[in-house]
């Protein structure tokens, strides 16, 4: 759902001759960068010419993508542009933009059910418990094994967690489910390769 200004009405953002943008519910000049965190926090605007009055939020949009795909995080590949062009000046010109939209709400209903269907299956279950001792487990094992930090296997002084006075003592029974975790997680790891 979009975000409109206090009175309902789309945020009016001019744009001016030598390409400045000026948010006129800020009163302040904006970049791209800016409208495209508008866009990305729902909220509704509008671009319109300050010469003209004309509205240009379709182009400016446009020169937002262009400025996303040339940052080299292309979301738009190759074959959907080309399959794009073709379609200016074909019949079915006119039904793309509705398919377009259609296929980008039907995508983003499907991305929240999925995420909340995800945060559901665990939330009020024997298996939250458990899930969030293996992130812990993993989260400390991936600290204990990385290069350069105190006590790591290979770092000059290192020692066992045991005898390791300098830190906080970690029982010895959840360093062997933890050697044993990350065991398991290998021979998986070897099956898939």
């Amino acid at each position: 759902m979009k975000k409109a200004a206090a009175d309902g009405s789309p945020v009016i953002i001019k744009k001016y001759a030598n390409r400045r943008l000026y948010n006129t519910e800020t009163s302040s000049y904006i970049t791209l960068e800016h409208l495209a965190a508008m866009t990305r926090e729902h909220r509704d605007f509008k671009v319109v010419d300050a010469k003209t009055d004309d509205d240009i939020t379709h182009n400016v949009l446009t020169q937002i993508i262009m400025e996303e795909e040339s940052r080299g995080q292309t979301l738009l590949p190759v074959s959907f542009l080309r399959q794009l062009i073709t379609l200016y000046g074909d019949s079915m010109q006119a039904m793309v933009p509705g398919y377009l939209e259609a296929s980008m709400d039907s995508f983003r209903r499907n991305q929240e059910q999925f995420k909340t269907a995800v945060e559901g299956a665990f939330a009020h279950s024997p298996f939250a418990e458990i899930a969030k001792r293996n992130l812990a487990m993993f989260e400390a094992a991936a600290h204990a094994f990385k290069p350069g930090t105190p006590g790591a296997p290979g770092t000059p002084g290192a020692t066992t967690p045991a005898t390791n006075t300098t830190e906080t003592p970690v029982k010895v029974d959840e360093m062997a489910a933890l050697r044993a975790e990350l065991a398991r997680l290998q021979d998986k790891v070897d099956k898939l390769g």
